[in-house]
């Protein structure tokens, strides 16, 4: 199990953000592809000069393509030695060797119990869409999505308080062979700014692949008049995809944070986020 710290190493937290446009999502991948965990243990190994080793990277949420993030969270298990070594220089050194559209902003060392990924309580995201019929700030376009209808962001939410709770989201997600999709989604709210940008915040103790994504396209059709604010409620209680339900580009969503419980509950939400989750009345064991 990944939480348990081999001896004589110590486990290195890392808070990270990064521009998602120019790679193919977190995960380091074959073929040679960029990928935000490749660049960030390839930087690793040079400054620590560990050439013929990677330390590899366990990380709280994995985006995909293109998705960016402001606060993600990831850990490391390190030599007991070479830690105390670099320490003091690894944080300035790893900003010389990464590329500018990724940033290492700390490096700790983790309290016990602590896993990145299975400690986790919660995930933030923000998805950025904007109606304005001129489209996005050329500025922010890497961020924002251009909807060119009207939204009305008032019956988005109202959409939106039906998807909240403890639900099979079968319906949002792109299924994975032995992954459950029952997930807490415990906030989604709209708000428009000053500047007519409309940020969506979705808050969920997991996520299933492509749920973020495929909520907001369904609260678009809401926005925009093709459909009722009872219809993503109606989807999610189906339980199947929806081929009206579409997959919103990934630049509009970053992960804006991860949230953790105190130390002497890590261990104890670690062993908790493993156990396979089944609804109410539906039968399993674990």
């Amino acid at each position: 199990m990944s939480d348990e710290v081999r001896p004589g190493h110590v486990r290195v937290r890392l808070d990270l953000s990064y521009d998602g446009t120019d790679f193919s999502g977190w995960a380091r991948q074959a073929g040679g592809r960029r990928t935000v965990q490749g660049e960030i243990e390839d930087a690793l190994r040079t400054v620590t000069r560990s050439r013929e080793t990677t330390y590899e990277l366990t990380v709280a949420g994995r985006t995909d393509a293109g998705v960016h993030a402001r606060g993600q969270v990831a850990h490391v298990d390190l030599p007991g030695e070479l830690w105390a070594e670099h320490r003091e220089k690894l944080l300035k050194r790893l900003a010389g060797r990464l590329p500018k559209d990724v940033r290492v902003w700390a490096l700790t060392e983790a309290p016990a119990g602590f896993d990145a990924r299975f400690s986790a309580v919660w995930r933030r995201y923000a998805y950025r869409v904007t109606d304005a019929p001129g489209g996005a700030d050329p500025l922010l376009r890497g961020h924002v999505l251009w909807h060119d209808w009207p939204l009305d962001v008032d019956a988005m939410n109202e959409a939106a308080r039906g998807l909240l709770g403890e639900h099979d989201f079968a319906a949002y997600c792109k299924r994975r062979e032995g992954a459950t999709t029952i997930r807490t989604l415990q906030e989604l709210s709209l708000r428009r700014g000053e500047d007519g940008i409309v940020t969506a915040t979705v808050r969920a103790d997991a996520f299933c692949h492509n749920m973020v994504r495929s909520l907001i396209g369904a609260l678009l059709f809401v926005g925009d008049g093709h459909r009722t604010p009872d219809w993503p409620a109606k989807v999610l209680a189906a339980g199947v995809r929806d081929s009206a339900v579409h997959v919103v580009r990934p630049h509009g969503l970053t992960l804006e944070e991860v949230g953790y419980p105190p130390d002497h509950l890590l261990a104890a939400r670690n062993r908790e986020s493993r156990n396979r989750r089944t609804l109410p009345g539906t039968g399993g064991c674990c």
